[in-house]
């Protein structure tokens, strides 16, 4: 079985009333709508230590600072090869 690839979104309070919580549910939509839930493992952390540079997403070892919903969808387009 090929290993999920893993989303971790910071739910922290700046993070999170800078957008996250917004991209929270972009993410889980798209997911869904992709049917992609079985091949990611899809989890919040509270912070991750760069407030200044959030909000933060990270997909396996890559960093996204200043994140939006818009870009997250730009942004998983780019790792699950869809356009």
């Amino acid at each position: 079985m090929a290993e999920k690839i893993e989303i971790t979104i910071c739910l922290g309070s700046s993070c999170f009333s800078r957008g996250n919580g917004k991209a929270l549910k972009a993410i889980n939509t798209y997911l869904e709508e992709n049917k992609l839930k079985d091949k990611v493992f899809f989890h919040g952390e509270l912070c991750t230590g760069n407030c200044a540079k959030g909000p933060i997403l990270k997909i396996d070892d890559e960093l996204y600072e200043e994140i939006d919903p818009e870009g997250v969808i730009e942004i998983l387009n780019g790792v699950f090869g869809l356009v």
